[in-house]
């Protein structure tokens, strides 16, 4: 039950975690890149929209554009308009005309503009908005910026066309995504340029217009139809010089602006890939967008932290309780479905933050991952701990460390050195001695002989009632491991003289030890069945060592011909010449340890 206390703590904690930077937007730039990754997805052009390019061409042939008469769009207008049944529907200039460029306007390019927009009817231009360095708040707690000071269309022009502002606002990343379809200027809506091209189309197209809804900053999210150079463009000096047929504009909507790099009309969008977009482009995707109502404002940012902070905290809870690959799984599929529910809300015009959901619901997955790993490390090492306890510690450090714990049926022929000791007088001392007493006099044994071994990198095989088996090259390969086999044999010897003594003391009994080593070939293996085996040496090798334990008095080792004769520069020992062994037909040549030489 604490268990699943603590569960419900840490998924309230991810609960709470993701809603805050839900409705905090805490790393707003990070999620305006995930939501112009997901939202900013390619929708294809409108070939209804056209855009008649101020480009490098126009630009050698005319000049600069500072120093052209407005002659040049009123025979633009003239060039559009020249077939009647075969008119642009709207055309939109993005530029701004304010005050006069003609020193005698009447007679001038000025006045010719004016006229050629009154004889259209249909043309659209574009105003700039100067607004105020301070910002304001308003009553709702939002901070604006007023509109200052407005550059209008000079007086002849601008009762003949239709005016909105081209202002375009950047976001906090030096991105346009956002822009403001209506602003506030003395007390009298004005409106983006791109939205009186669309009222304009709507209204000479007998449509109802759209009204697109706004955020609380009166703002709206675009999603873009095209990319950077998507829109087909045609070179202003080419439609001036009758090079295209006007009939391929009609019925269709004409942006005419800037479409150079030193005309300083180009901006970062979101779809751009680092490719920068033209002020008229933009106008071209808004236009789009109003057509085909593919805006999108910024939901309840509360009622979004409150649903995915939901979600979140439960497949938190879900990931404790589940296998790994099965969390994984929860993982990919909880941060599709966000991703897909993001999508299908902004298309009906709802735009969520995408970012902080995945993010916890990744962390919350790592997090438990490696709990879990500290969990089953120290699992592991307690059980580890445990197995050194019956299998000797260099066997499961082997294990451990090749992280190979299966275990199967099986051996291998290897020449080992085999180690056997045996009590002295035991049988007889646990007759006279309480069951207590022989088990504890046994554990002294045992520790001493376990000790000796583990300390010459000997495997512990196994206890076999008072008798003690050991190998050594078994089951890795081990050094020197006859001479190794035969020191132990001598520490155990020489260890239980000082606990004969003990025990005499203690118990008035005195006991010794018998040891027999020998090596050769023996097969080294898992022996016994599927659900219960030991890892154990058998053969003739080590049937010899325990006949040499056997024969082995008190405080004696004894060594076959084979280890004296693998030991014998570091030894000394006595002949005993060959003794018949149980088992073995012919006799063997036996030694005595007398001491051992170690370095």
């Amino acid at each position: 039950m604490k268990r699943y206390i603590k569960d419900i703590l840490e998924a309230a904690v991810v609960f709470i975690v993701v809603f805050v930077l839900t409705i905090t937007n805490l790393f707003a730039s990070a999620d305006y890149m995930l939501k112009d990754f997901v939202y900013q997805v390619p929708r294809g052009v409108d070939s209804q929209i056209k855009i008649i390019a101020i480009d490098e061409r126009t630009l050698e042939e005319l000049g600069p554009i500072g120093t052209w008469s407005r002659q040049y769009y009123a025979d633009l207008i003239n060039k559009l308009n020249e077939h009647e049944d075969a008119k642009p529907t709207v055309i939109g200039f993005d530029i701004i005309f304010n005050g006069y460029f003609d020193d005698n306007n009447v007679m001038g390019g000025d006045a010719a503009f004016a006229a050629a927009c009154q004889e259209s009817d249909n043309v659209v231009v574009a105003s700039q908005l100067q607004y105020s360095e301070k910002s304001q708040m308003n009553h709702d707690g939002t901070v604006t910026y007023l509109v200052e000071e407005v550059y209008n269309p000079y007086n002849e022009l601008a009762q003949y066309v239709k005016v909105g502002y081209a202002n375009v606002a950047q976001d906090s990343d030096g991105i346009v995504r956002r822009v403001q379809l209506e602003e506030m200027y003395q007390g009298q809506h004005m409106s983006l340029f791109s939205k009186v091209v669309y009222d304009t189309y709507c209204e000479k197209m007998n449509l109802s217009s759209f009204e697109a809804n706004t955020d609380k900053y009166g703002k709206v999210l675009i999603n873009f139809s095209g990319k950077p150079g998507d829109y087909e463009a045609i070179s202003m000096i080419d439609v001036l010089n009758g090079k295209i047929d006007s009939r391929a504009f009609r019925d269709s909507i004409v942006l005419v602006g800037a479409y150079a790099n030193g005309m300083q009309d180009n901006f970062n969008v979101p779809n751009g890939n680092s490719q920068q977009m033209y002020g008229v482009e933009i106008h071209a995707n808004i236009v789009q967008a109003l057509m085909k109502n593919q805006f999108a404002v910024t939901g309840n940012p509360i009622v979004a932290g409150i649903i995915l902070g939901l979600i979140a905290a439960i497949l938190y809870f879900i990931f404790k309780h589940v296998k790994v690959w099965l969390a994984a799984i929860l993982l990919i599929l909880g941060t599709g479905m966000e991703i897909v529910a993001g999508v299908t809300l902004n298309n009906n015009g709802i735009a969520i933050s995408l970012l902080y959901f995945p993010i916890v619901l990744v962390i919350s997955f790592v997090y438990n991952l490696a709990v879990r790993y500290i969990l089953e490390s120290r699992k592991r090492k307690k059980v580890l701990n445990a197995f050194k306890k019956y299998v000797a510690p260099e066997v499961v450090d082997e294990i451990a460390k090749k992280g190979d714990f299966s275990v199967k049926l099986g051996g291998e022929n290897r020449d080992i050195a085999v180690l056997f000791v045996d009590i002295r007088g035991f049988t007889t001392m646990s007759e006279v001695l309480t069951p207590e007493e022989v088990v504890e006099i046994l554990n002294h044994y045992l520790n001493l002989t376990t000790q000796a071994i583990f300390k010459n990198k000997g495997t512990l095989d196994k206890f076999v009632g008072d008798a003690t088996m050991a190998v050594f090259n078994s089951p890795f390969d081990l050094d020197d491991y006859e001479f190794r086999a035969v020191c132990a044999a001598w520490d155990i010897v020489e260890g239980g003289k000082a606990l004969e003594k003990e025990l005499l003391e203690k118990y008035g009994r005195s006991i010794g030890f018998g040891v027999g080593v020998n090596c050769g070939q023996a097969v080294v293996g898992n022996i016994g069945c599927e659900f219960r085996m030991d890892f154990t040496a058998i053969g003739d090798t080590v049937n010899t060592a325990a006949r040499l334990e056997s024969n082995a008095k008190k405080g004696q080792v004894l060594i076959s011909q084979e280890v004296y004769d693998r030991v014998k520069d570091r030894v000394e020992a006595d002949t005993l010449g060959e003794i018949p062994l149980k088992g073995k037909t012919k006799g063997v040549c036996v030694y005595s340890i007398t001491s051992v030489k170690r370095d």
